[in-house]
C-alpha cells in the first residue's frame, strides 16, 4: 500500500478476514422479493438484485470498490492449489451476474475492459515444487482459473502474477529482498506487459481456437493445429520471485 501511495495512487483495501466477510452465497443474500420464490438459482437472483438495486450492503460496498479501481490486486496464499475459500466466496458474491458478467459480456466483451488485475500470492513450499516439472505443477497453470477464469473473463487485463515462494523458510534478509522485489514490481506496474490472452478473433463460433492458430497462453494447446501440450507450455510469460530459501 505504501509503495502505491508513494507513486501517487489511491488505494482501497478489503481485508476479508478482518471484515468477517461472509463467503457463502445463499438464501440469506436475497431478503427482498425474489425472482423465483420457489427455487433458489444464485446467478438468476443476483442478476435480479442488480436490476432492482437490492444487493446486500456488504456486497454493494465491495462492488463499489471494484467499480472505483483501475487496478485490482488479489493478495492471497496458495491454499489447496487455489485461492482460500473466503476469497473465492468474495468472487462468487461480489462478482455477481448482472454486475460483473452476463448477457454475453465476457472476455473481449467483458464488463471491466480497460482495467488491469494482478494476483500476488505466497506458497508454503519452494519454487522448485511449482516449476513446470515440479510435484505441485506449474504455478501459472494453477493460477489460470484466476487470470483467465476471473480476471480476463470479466474484461480485466491480467498482469503476470508475483509469487513469493516459501517465505516462512526465508531469513529476514531474504524476506526483505522479496518485499523489495514486490515494491519494484508495483512501482513499474503501469509499464508491465500483460499476460498473453488470445483475442476473440482467434476463436471460432464454437469458442475453440481456430485450426490455424497455435496456442500461446502457456496453458492452452491446440491439437487441431498439430500442437502438443508440451510445445504450448514452453516459454510462457510470467514474473515470479525466486526465494533463496527454496533450496533448503
Amino acid at each position: 500500500m505504501a509503495t502505491l501511495t508513494a507513486q501517487g495512487h489511491e488505494v482501497k483495501v478489503s481485508d476479508l478476514y478482518a471484515m468477517g466477510f461472509k463467503a457463502i452465497p445463499d438464501a440469506d443474500d436475497f431478503t427482498a422479493a425474489r425472482k423465483d420464490p420457489d427455487r433458489l438459482q444464485i446467478d438468476i437472483e443476483q442478476e435480479h438484485q442488480h436490476e432492482t438495486g437490492t444487493c446486500p450492503p456488504d456486497v454493494a460496498t465491495e462492488q463499489a470498490k471494484v467499480e472505483w479501481c483501475d487496478l485490482m490486486i488479489f493478495q492471497f496464499p496458495i491454499w489447496w492449489f487455489s485461492m482460500p475459500a473466503i476469497l473465492k466466496g468474495w468472487v462468487e458474491r461480489v462478482m455477481a451476474r448482472g454486475f460483473a458478467y452476463g448477457g454475453g459480456r465476457k472476455h473481449a466483451k467483458g464488463v471491466f475492459l480497460g482495467r488491469k488485475a494482478m494476483a500476488c500470492c505466497t506458497t508454503g513450499t519452494s519454487a522448485d515444487t511449482y516449476a513446470p516439472d515440479g510435484i505441485e505443477g506449474d504455478i501459472l497453470h494453477l493460477l489460470w482459473p484466476v487470470n483467465n477464469g476471473i480476471f480476463h473473463y470479466m474484461g480485466f487485463t491480467p498482469l503476470p502474477p508475483f509469487t513469493a515462494f516459501a517465505p516462512r523458510l526465508a531469513t529476514e534478509q531474504e524476506r526483505k529482498e522479496c518485499l523489495d522485489a514486490y515494491a519494484e514490481r508495483l512501482r513499474t506496474i503501469e509499464t508491465t506487459a500483460p499476460l498473453f490472452m488470445h483475442p476473440r478473433e482467434d476463436y471460432g463460433p464454437d469458442q475453440r481456437l481456430l485450426p490455424t492458430v497455435e496456442a500461446r497462453s502457456g496453458f492452452q494447446w491446440n491439437p487441431r493445429a498439430g500442437q502438443t501440450h508440451a510445445e504450448a507450455a514452453t516459454g510462457h510469460p510470467g514474473i515470479m520471485h525466486r526465494n533463496p530459501a527454496q533450496d533448503r
